[in-house]
């Protein structure tokens, strides 16, 4: 077996089962989950017609590269979305079709990492799971950039030895994050493409949140947007990760893409060639019509936007919460510790909430989920509420409001 399976910790939620051992929670009150980010809103009905319309290809194998028509809606939607240059994308070469980005974040680490030079591996603290694991897995040391309130939630690029960016090779951004919400400005990504310039690594942007946030005049910007405006038209060093799982409502239909530098993608189609993972004419089908629609998208965020309302409304009093700035998540501060919140939350309320250090590391005396709590507002709008009264009514009760 491979030796550096070992190093793999356990997952979030297989630590989350095991803090919840041995509790029975109270049975006149319906369990409520806020802990997984799977979106509940209900798909658009087209994209399961387009899918039923569409299985007589299964008869054929599909290519690992997609068809042309889903490169192209996947190229317009990009070009639309971050105001670029009509024509920079090229869906020949710029564009691949992935099975869900959780599996493509994945699977980028084990493409593109040196593993004999001994190769660092950048990620912001908090993160999702799968950069770790994929760095480990690539045989490269993963390096923890604390994200806290101090820095706005944003990796504190100044504070890495020159040490580890000389062996970084592969920068995992997550932009909005996951949990903090947080967004990267352009100044930000300005400052990353030069860092990955000077240093010769490759910037992986996690953009799978970058549809749901609040003010529909001020998208969050993307690293393709800004590279284009910097004048970097050939993306070089950018690789964005998109998916329809949160745009669409769709985790299910495992649908995204990757885009960015030529050379790069090239190289990457080499390696899923042999991985095996042809995304399904049916899923493609479907794709091409989500990525051609924004009403849908539109109308989640609304969704959102009510549910981060009345939510707020019934805990900014007990709790040092606010509006993220894009995604579905808050990322709460807890009175007490994490895990014990968590745990006596479930056993009094019902209520299950993700621990904030379940999602990060101890890195430079400091772990950063400390304290905090995820919450995924996925639910329908009155769970969410009864959620979120129930969670004050455990803090009043406790005496756990914040000085």
């Amino acid at each position: 077996m491979n030796p550096d399976l070992d190093k793999l910790r356990p997952y979030p939620f297989t630590r989350l089962t095991q803090l919840k051992e041995g509790i029975t929670p109270p049975s006149d009150r319906d369990p409520i989950p806020l802990s997984i980010g799977e979106p509940r809103h209900t798909p658009p009905a087209f994209i399961g017609q387009a899918l039923l319309t569409h299985l007589h290809k299964l008869a054929a194998y599909p290519l690992t590269r997609g068809n042309t028509p889903l490169r192209e809606a996947v190229a317009k939607w990009l070009t639309r979305r971050f105001s670029l240059e009509n024509g920079i994308l090229d869906p020949e070469c710029h564009v691949l079709p992935v099975n869900g980005t959780r599996e493509a974040l994945f699977a980028f680490a084990q493409a593109v990492v040196d593993r004999h030079t001994r190769p660092v591996v950048m990620m912001p603290n908090p993160f999702y799971q799968i950069y770790e694991g994929a760095a480990l897995l690539a045989g490269a040391e993963p390096w923890y950039l604390n994200c806290t309130a101090d820095n706005d939630f944003l990796p504190d690029l100044e504070a890495v030895p020159m040490e580890i960016w000389q062996r970084c090779q592969l920068f995992y951004l997550c932009s909005p994050g996951n949990p903090t919400g947080a967004v990267a400005n352009p100044d930000t990504l300005e400052t990353l493409l030069r860092l990955a310039d000077r240093h010769d690594f490759i910037i992986a942007a996690d953009e799978c949140y970058s549809e749901i946030y609040p003010d529909e005049g001020n998208p969050p910007p993307g690293l393709l947007q800004v590279a284009a405006a910097a004048g970097r038209k050939d993306f070089s060093r950018c690789v964005v990760f998109h998916s329809l799982s949160k745009r669409s409502n769709v985790p299910g239909l495992r649908s995204g893409f990757v885009a960015g530098d030529a050379e790069i993608i090239k190289r990457f189609l080499l390696y899923r060639t042999y991985h095996g993972c042809a995304m399904p004419p049916p899923i493609q089908a479907a794709s091409i019509e989500a990525w051609q629609d924004e009403d849908h998208v539109i109308e989640n965020r609304r969704l959102y936007r009510e549910k981060f309302s009345a939510v707020l409304e019934i805990l900014a009093p007990v709790m040092n919460v606010s509006l993220p700035e894009a995604g579905f998540y808050l990322w709460a501060e807890t009175p007490i510790d994490d895990t014990r919140f968590a745990r006596e939350l479930f056993a009094q309320q019902n209520v299950t909430v993700l621990p904030g250090s379940f999602l990060s590391r101890e890195a430079n005396g400091v772990n950063p989920g400390d304290r905090r709590i995820r919450m995924a507002l996925v639910a329908p709008l009155e769970e969410c509420m009864e959620a979120a009264n129930r969670i004050r009514e455990f803090i009043e009760t406790n005496q756990l409001q914040p000085a």
